[in-house]
């Protein structure tokens, strides 16, 4: 064997052990987060990496950026082959592909394009952010030479790889087979050459190639892009539950010292796993509306976070801080609440899901940052002043707001409403919600709806004041225990009625109670008061005249949309109420800008920097409508206050759905 084969074979068994012993450090460290099963449904798992990983259909939403990175991404994908080719070659030197026969031609024709254009892309990459980088990327601490370094290494290994092919061509003439149309020219600059210069030359590439690969791997377990060797894994291990359903503490358990997270090891490997993931490219803040708007929090910090805390205490896992140095004890004193994260972060977040819509790799940004609120509120009782009396009225009267439970239905009154106590069955339950009750404004709107389904002919009944919160916001602000004590007792209630069937004017009570009651034994189909009507329209129970109200534009509620991916609906009932189409807003359909009511918000005071609403009003206003629709409880009440606060109330008005398609409906004909 030639002694260049056997110090190839040296150097790269050298090379592979340092990175498994890198690798396996890594997966070592993941063993101090909880068990979490992400093993199960494989051909589902397979699909969402088609996709998402294979497909790059998150990146894509971002055109300029996401087709760089495509073709980047591709590339690497598409060159394994070429560097595997040229590890065969330097073990045993004349190896290639040629045993594929008619199939070798095309591959390495596709060789040299996709290398040519990974190098466009490389070199774009690299100007643009050197030059005029995207203001997600201008931030402090974000891995600016990092990410040079890592381009570099990419555009060093492809131009070896054009430079060991060109070489290669003058060397062995039927290696091109006129296949390689960028290697084959780019070898007329060694034809003068004699023999020996050309082998030198490529020699010279060849090693430089494969130490620029094997460099590059090993480089990466400890590198801010750790994302490119755990990005595919970590989108086929991404959660395939019920989307936004945050999942349930076991509170029986009396073996249990602590509820939600504190620090690392009290999350999930697999939110260990988001922390190596983070690709640090800035989407997930930069669509957040806390983030937008002055606040602290920073989806992406949240993820740095936990991946350098993660990297600090699983080192020292098992070590015995009382016999420890004094630095080991230092470190092992850190959580990281307070050391990395602090609550100030954690209670600006809206939990719209923007940053999960937006992450390419399939982070959980949302279920983290509940995890750590548990934590604050069920081992610490560290919540923000006002959620004392929030709590307090859910506790006592099963409502956010300081209202007598017992005057739960009284918004009703006069229109002979059906209550399920008195009639046992109805064909829907008509589950009001704590806005719908008891705020005056959106009370108007279970007036409106209840209006439209007794001239649909709908056999539907309410609970009255047997119904309560359905626990969201107690969930939501970390208050688990609270949140599943409201949960079972509207399942005890609901189950004791045989409820099939819910519809709903609020999209909290949607995600909570179609999603999350399954997992406490309340399965039920539940459905949105504008998917509701739109299918009482399309079946012709409720005829339409339309009646122009001027220009609408519709704000998309985050639970409505990103959660439950209902975003037609809303838009064709106003299409068909009056008589034109909504004027989209900048930021509409699953990029919405969230109201900033959600995960608690609603009952918090908003201290820092701009106003989420006000942000969001602005924006309405700026599009010139006469009303602003909607579909949600919270989000009519912070546009509300919006418009007021910008002085637009006389001008403008913020309707629900149900109210525009009431004031467009034909009356039945009179008996």
């Amino acid at each position: 064997m030639p002694v260049q084969s056997v110090l190839f074979g040296l150097v790269l068994a050298a090379a592979l052990t340092l990175f498994g012993r890198s690798a396996l450090r890594l997966i070592g460290y993941l063993r101090i987060g909880k068990a979490e099963n992400r093993f199960d449904r494989i051909g589902e798992r397979i699909g969402v990496v088609l996709k998402i990983a294979f497909g790059q259909s998150k990146l894509l939403r971002e055109p300029v950026a996401g087709l760089l990175h495509f073709m980047i991404f591709w590339g690497f994908v598409i060159l394994l082959s070429a560097i595997v080719e040229s590890v065969l070659e330097g073990l045993a030197p004349g190896a290639s592909f040629a045993f594929l026969g008619p199939l070798y031609p095309p591959l390495v024709f596709l060789q040299d394009l996709i290398g040519g254009l990974v190098i466009l892309s490389v070199v774009t990459s690299i100007l643009r952010r050197l030059i005029a980088p995207p203001k997600r990327l201008q931030v402090e601490g974000h891995a600016k030479w990092d990410a040079i370094l890592i381009l570099g290494l990419i555009l060093t290994v492809m131009v070896t790889m054009f430079g060991q092919n060109a070489t290669r061509t003058i060397l062995h003439p039927s290696f091109a087979d006129g296949a390689r149309f960028l290697s084959s020219p780019l070898g007329a600059m060694f034809a003068g050459m004699d023999t020996g210069s050309v082998g030198v030359w490529y020699g010279i590439f060849f090693w430089a190639h494969m130490l620029a690969v094997l460099g590059f791997l090993n480089y990466l377990p400890y590198s801010k892009h750790l994302h490119v060797l755990t990005s595919v894994p970590n989108v086929y291990f991404t959660n395939l539950e019920p989307r936004g359903a945050l999942k349930p503490i076991n509170l029986a358990d009396e073996t249990a010292t602590k509820f939600g997270a504190t620090d690392v090891d009290d999350l999930s490997w697999k939110q260990l796993f988001n922390g190596y993931t983070c690709t640090e490219c800035g989407r997930c803040t930069a669509s957040c509306p806390a983030n937008t708007t002055g606040k602290l929090l920073n989806p992406r910090k949240v993820f740095v976070d936990i991946r350098a805390r993660t990297m600090e205490k699983a080192p020292l896992a098992g070590v015995a801080a009382d016999t420890a140095p004094a630095e080991v004890q230092e470190v092992l004193g850190h959580q990281l609440l307070d050391n990395f994260i602090t609550e100030q972060e954690l209670w600006a977040c809206t939990t719209c899901m923007a940053c999960v819509q937006e992450c390419p790799v399939m982070i959980e940004h949302v279920d983290a940052i509940v995890e750590l609120r548990r934590g604050l509120v069920l081992n610490e009782s560290r919540f923000p002043d006002e959620l004392k009396v929030t709590f307090s009225n859910l506790e006592r009267n099963f409502t956010p707001w300081n209202f007598s439970h017992s005057s739960r239905a009284d918004w009703a009154q006069g229109l002979d409403v059906p209550v399920m106590a008195n009639v046992r069955t109805a064909d829907v339950l008509f589950w009001v919600g704590c806005a719908g009750s008891y705020d005056a404004r959106y009370q108007k709107v279970s007036r409106a709806f209840v209006q439209l389904m007794t001239m649909a002919g709908v056999n539907f009944a309410i609970l009255g004041n047997e119904e309560k919160c359905n626990g969201d916001p107690a969930r939501r602000m970390g208050n688990e225990y609270l949140a599943q004590t409201l949960m079972t007792d509207n399942i005890a209630t609901l189950n004791g009625y045989g409820v099939k069937k819910i519809v709903v004017t609020c999209p909290h009570c949607l995600q909570s109670l179609g999603k999350e009651y399954r997992q406490f034994g309340g399965a039920y189909e539940v459905v949105h008061h504008a998917t509701f009507l739109e299918q009482l329209v399309k079946e012709g129970k409720l005829t339409l005249r339309p009646q122009a109200q001027g220009t609408i534009t519709f704000h998309d509620p985050c639970y409505l949309g990103r959660y439950n991916g209902e975003y037609d609906a809303p838009r064709e009932l106003i299409a068909a109420a009056n008589g034109s189409q909504p004027v989209e807003m900048r930021r509409s359909h699953d990029k919405s800008f969230c109201c900033g009511a959600g995960g608690g918000r609603m009952w918090m005071e908003e201290r820092e920097g701009k106003r989420v609403n006000i942000e969001r009003t602005e924006e309405a206003l700026g599009v010139k409508p006469d009303v602003i629709g909607t579909g949600c409880p919270f989000c009519m009440t912070m546009l509300t206050d919006g418009i007021k606060e910008k002085g637009a109330a006389e001008q403008v008005a913020v309707k629900d759905i149900a109210e525009l398609l009431l004031e467009a409906v034909e009356p039945p004909a009179r008996a």
